[in-house]
């Protein structure tokens, strides 16, 4: 049963084929929240995680080893003031290492201990919680090498140190 006795309400219009972005608009301004992030994102091939469209909470790609990998790089773009944010499941004693490039060396990344937590602000996203010694906030860290101090999910932040930035990152655990 319709909602509405209007012929042209969109939920009753048939829609032209090259009025397909104005489809899409009409329908994220319906839709709130998580559901209109991945219409929106979906439309441009963007992938989200499922978390983020459940809770609101930015982002997170976990990084993934193919089978018998020890080895995985990941690539994306953040614009100023954002991050990209990836969980990297790793055991205690194991050896990890990131390297991060950027084509105009203007990316850098922190990583946070298990248990962070990343939170959607007014100003963007922050990570509260327990970087490791050498990729805090504010060392513009560009590669890291150290033995993990405990097992869990590490979140790694990847952000622009200027204006936005485009980056590939390389990480293994041995």
């Amino acid at each position: 049963m319709s909602h509405c006795e209007h012929a042209a309400c969109p939920d009753h219009f048939v829609w032209p084929r090259q009025a397909g972005l104005l489809r899409l608009t009409w329908i994220a301004r319906r839709l709130t929240g998580a559901l209109t992030a991945a219409l929106l994102i979906g439309a441009t091939g963007v992938a989200i995680s499922t978390q983020a469209q459940q809770t609101g909470a930015p982002p997170i790609e976990t990084i993934r080893f193919a089978p018998g990998a020890s080895e995985a790089v990941v690539s994306g773009s953040v614009i100023r003031g954002e991050r990209a944010l990836y969980a990297i499941g790793a055991r205690s004693g194991q050896r990890m290492s990131l390297s991060l490039s950027s084509a105009e060396d203007n990316a850098a990344f922190q990583i946070y201990r298990p248990g962070a937590q990343a939170e959607r602000r007014d100003y963007g996203v922050q990570v509260v919680g327990t970087a490791l010694p050498g990729a805090e906030e504010g060392e513009d860290a560009k590669t890291w090498n150290g033995v993990l101090p405990e097992s869990g999910m590490y979140i790694v932040s990847v952000g622009p140190t200027r204006a936005n930035t485009t980056y590939k990152l390389s990480v293994s655990i041995r």
